[in-house]
């Protein structure tokens, strides 16, 4: 089927931008193939910077291309808050459905497309769930792949979409992996320096000083017997002195 015959009797018109932003889009996702085959298991999270940076390009490029998302599924407030608690049937609009639980008109709440759980975030865009790994990595590149050898400029509206949906997951999945990996066993300090005196279970080097600091500021601090006037205070050598 031609573009005329998918778009109409009265042709089709190539939207404004298309050319360049698809152009830029194949050019970013030409080369990340052969960053990825680089990698391997175990590999430095630094070495993950530079894929996390051109994925999260190529992404914005496919959603310039793709048509505007409406994070609530609702057309009177496409880009308005989410509603974390919203019952079965409703809307995802925190303000369509507060209008209903007020019983107030005007509030539509109709009905929006749930996402799967976890593939979900405020932005509206999915985010897989852990673990993330390099194999992850690899799987999601081969479904944008595969996905942009079929792009052109009369592609429909659906498949930059999807593809900006891939490269979004792709995406997390790579800035998960180059985040610094928890070697001090610290959920509070993922990233810290690891003590190489502290004992095990408490290798993060912040927690172990702060327990230092405290056990330091809970002992009594020792004060010296007070002197009265004209006494003079018998303090005790360390050293004995020198026979003259």
């Amino acid at each position: 089927m031609s573009p005329q015959d998918q778009h109409g009797s009265r042709g089709y018109s190539v939207p404004t931008g298309r050319p360049y932003a698809l152009k830029e889009l194949q050019a970013s996702l030409g080369s990340l193939g052969d960053h990825l085959r680089e990698l391997y298991d175990g590999a430095h999270p630094a070495e993950y910077d530079g894929i996390a940076d051109a994925l999260y390009v190529a992404f914005r490029t496919a959603a310039s291309l793709a048509p505007a998302k409406s994070y609530t599924g609702c057309s009177e407030h496409p880009n308005g808050a989410l509603d974390p608690e919203a019952p079965d049937g409703w809307g995802r609009c925190l303000l369509c459905n507060d209008r209903r639980r007020l019983g107030l008109r005007g509030g539509t709440g109709r009905p929006a497309a749930a996402p799967a759980a976890g593939e979900q975030r405020r932005l509206g865009y999915p985010v897989p769930e852990p673990p993330y790994t390099l194999q992850a990595l690899r799987t999601g590149l081969r479904t944008v792949e595969d996905q942009r050898f079929h792009l052109s400029l009369s592609s429909p509206a659906d498949d930059f979409v999807r593809i900006a949906d891939d490269l979004h997951r792709a995406f997390i999945v790579a800035r998960e992996l180059s985040r610094p990996r928890n070697a001090s066993g610290c959920s509070e300090h993922p990233g810290a320096p690891i003590d190489p005196d502290a004992p095990p279970g408490e290798a993060c080097i912040f927690c172990a000083g702060r327990k230092r600091r405290a056990q330091r500021s809970a002992q009594t601090p020792e004060m010296l017997p007070r002197i009265r006037r004209g006494e003079r205070r018998q303090l005790q050598r360390r050293f004995e002195r020198p026979p003259g």
